[in-house]
């Protein structure tokens, strides 16, 4: 072997042992379905930190103003068109470890009723339950997601994998409008958990995306999600001066996936990093709000009104991430955290029908969580608990 064959042979060597430490240090877990994050669940909830620390008192018990009945009626409609069979696998009690052991993966062996199960009527339910929850925007991103897991059934004819109707709802705690509960829908690139407690709603974590994005035959062709998402990150980061862009700019080089909040990160620790909203101008704190509202905007439109003041109320402990380019094909990585909201955005390498060792935009990932504690309104339970069931028996987080 020759010199430059050794110093060849080397570099690549070098370059496999850097990608291997990376994926590690990601901590993402390994393939096998629920048990790929047993270890992750096994540990009590804390929430996403920032400095290894949860913030105390950001979140209080407060209506809300906005009603939740609609919401309590579809849950009814739903588990009343379910059979005794379906509805025993789709109850869980309101703070059971089912609300923390969702996976955005395709292989994760899923529970409750499935949307490939459903007869006619009881499907209508389900995305009446969608339709009541979120607003017009989020119930057709959901849809078009689910539509796309149909296209990537078709492109990797694997139709056991993928498909439109591959994701299931749980019922967590009794629907009601005074005491807490919630539902999950969980399935290939779309999960959202939506915790109810009285008029107030928390909607987080939300795990959005699709591989591809975008739908050029079969089926669903013309059916495309995550660009509004994709092009205000760009728009705002392209609005930032050079310094600003420097500040901002955690990596220019965006040769692996980035995103860190996915399955199984509850307990993430993750500081803050990047710009502080603090300086930005008015014109780009507007941009900024405008990528936040692309995410909160799939709420339904009064409890998306109610997290965007909290989201401003934090506006001076914002802070705004980024890896890669700034070209009109570039592949990025953006990150908004504040002590009340953490954003994720990544083009994420392919996987499916086939792998690409880059990352590329028609395989997306994208997240939203409550940080300090109040994923899947666990703050707020634990406030109500303390409030109203002290002394009192009340179903713990259950393993």
């Amino acid at each position: 072997m020759t010199k430059q064959s050794r110093l060849l042979a080397v570099a690549i060597l070098t370059l496999s042992c850097l990608a291997i430490v990376a994926e590690a240090q990601r901590g993402r877990p390994g393939r096998g379905g629920r048990g790929g994050g047993a270890e992750s669940l096994k540990k009590p909830f804390r929430g996403v930190a920032a400095d290894g620390e949860i913030e105390a008192g950001l979140f209080q018990i407060e209506s809300s103003g906005v009603s939740t009945k609609p919401v309590v009626d579809a849950a009814n409609a739903l588990l009343a068109g379910l059979s005794d069979e379906q509805r025993a696998r789709t109850e869980y009690g309101v703070d059971d470890i089912e609300w923390r052991s969702w996976d955005n993966r395709h292989f994760y062996k899923r529970r409750g009723v499935g949307f490939d199960e459903m007869d006619e009527a009881q499907r209508k339910a389900a995305f009446g339950l969608l339709e009541a929850s979120l607003s017009v925007k989020g119930l057709k991103l959901s849809k078009d997601i689910m539509k796309l897991n149909g296209t990537l059934a078709e492109l990797a004819n694997n139709f056991d994998e993928y498909g439109e109707w591959l994701y299931w709802i749980t019922i967590m705690g009794k629907p009601s409008e005074t005491e807490p509960w919630g539902w999950q829908i969980d399935g290939h690139h779309l999960i959202i958990n939506y915790f109810v407690l009285g008029d107030q709603v928390v909607m987080s974590p939300v795990f959005v995306g699709s591989e591809p994005v975008h739908a050029t035959s079969g089926k669903f062709k013309g059916t495309i999600v995550m660009q509004d998402e994709q092009d205000k990150g760009l728009s705002l980061m392209r609005s930032l001066t050079t310094e600003q862009q420097k500040e901002a700019t955690l990596a220019t080089l965006k040769d692996q996936n980035n995103a860190l909040a996915q399955a199984y990160k509850d307990n993430l620790d993750l500081d803050y990093a990047g710009l502080n909203a603090s300086k930005l101008t008015a014109v780009q704190t507007t941009a900024l709000l405008k990528v936040v509202e692309s995410f909160v905007g799939n709420m339904s439109e009064g409890h998306a009104k109610i997290k965007m003041q909290e989201v401003k109320r934090h506006l001076d402990r914002t802070w705004f991430a980024w890896v890669g380019g700034t070209e009109d094909n570039s592949v990025f990585y953006y990150r908004i955290h504040s002590p009340v909201l953490l954003i994720e955005f990544d083009h994420e390498r392919r996987v499916a029908p086939f792998r690409s060792a880059s990352p590329t935009r028609d395989h997306i990932h994208a997240v939203l969580r409550t940080p300090n504690g109040n994923d899947y309104g666990k703050d707020l339970l634990k406030q109500h608990i303390e409030q109203h069931h002290s002394g009192h028996e009340h179903p713990a987080e259950k393993n």
